[in-house]
């Protein structure tokens, strides 16, 4: 198997990027995050997911120039309006902000609407790490999950993270769907013409499958745990948790009134939730 320098990867992602008209600083952030995933393993969240950023900035429903601002701030808090930007750009914003607040008050608490998929959650907890802090981060997702119970998506695959530094290089780093996989992963299989393993799909009859065709055209992953008979509920709520912090408290739109995945013919208006705690 060839092997491509990260330096080339980057420039591709960068390239591309600002041929559809982003700004050279916007297209770091978003290679920055992307080469990230696929370093770490992530493949569902790496250079596999590069043509859906460019769709969209070409497409003009992700503004690829917008930057963020606050709309409300405390000592502690703050509301951002991420203005359709990539979602790199605003989830690192948002961190930043966060890191701050928690330096002079030990917490810093941030949520964002108006944003669009950023990349693997781990990406922004991590940042706090270079601070000797711990960072949470958790955003809403196209509606993807089929709750207990249910045969219809309703909530996203919710991800949240949670990164604690340590010494030696021995931090703990959590990155996770709400959801039995990510649907990355269900794409990956598909390219590759192999089944998915009992327990990460349904199909249109409410039962699990182990068609990757046909769970992608379904789009109705299971929750963290499967069938209700080994506590898929648990996902479940999680799930619900996070789309509190991010749909609910930050504004946008939450559960099924976010767009379908790859609708491509309004914006996501994703909320995002980050945090930083200062132990010190």
């Amino acid at each position: 198997m060839a092997r491509i320098p990260l330096s080339e990867v980057r420039r591709f992602c960068i390239d591309c990027m600002t041929a559809v008209g982003t700004p050279q600083a916007h297209a770091v952030s978003l290679a920055e995050v992307l080469i990230e995933a696929d370093h770490r393993g992530h493949f569902s969240h790496g250079i596999n997911r590069l043509e859906m950023y460019v769709r969209d900035v070409e497409t003009k429903t992700t503004d690829g120039s917008a930057v963020p601002k606050i709309l409300q701030e405390s000592a502690a808090t703050a509301w951002v309006d991420g203005n359709n930007a990539l979602g790199p750009v605003v989830g690192n914003f948002c961190m930043d902000v966060a890191i701050k607040k928690a330096r002079d008050c030990g917490i810093g608490w941030v949520v964002a609407k108006g944003s669009n998929h950023y990349g693997i959650a781990g990406w922004y907890s991590m940042k706090a790490l270079n601070h000797n802090m711990l960072g949470m981060s958790f955003t809403n997702t196209s509606p993807l999950m089929s709750p207990t119970r249910s045969k219809e998506s309703a909530l996203g695959t919710n991800p949240l993270s949670l990164a604690a530094p340590a010494k030696d290089g021995d931090s703990f780093v959590l990155d996770m769907a709400t959801t039995a996989v990510a649907v990355g992963k269900i794409e990956v299989q598909r390219r590759k013409k192999e089944p998915i393993p009992v327990g990460w799909a349904q199909g249109p009859d409410g039962r699990p499958t182990t068609d990757a065709d046909l769970a992608f055209k379904t789009s109705a992953l299971m929750p963290l745990g499967g069938e209700e008979r080994t506590s898929g509920y648990k996902g479940y709520g999680l799930a619900l948790m996070v789309e509190t912090f991010c749909g609910i408290l930050a504004g946008s739109d939450f559960g099924p009134k976010v767009r379908k995945w790859m609708d491509g013919t309004r914006p996501a208006n994703l909320g995002q939730c980050f945090i930083a705690i200062n132990p010190a």
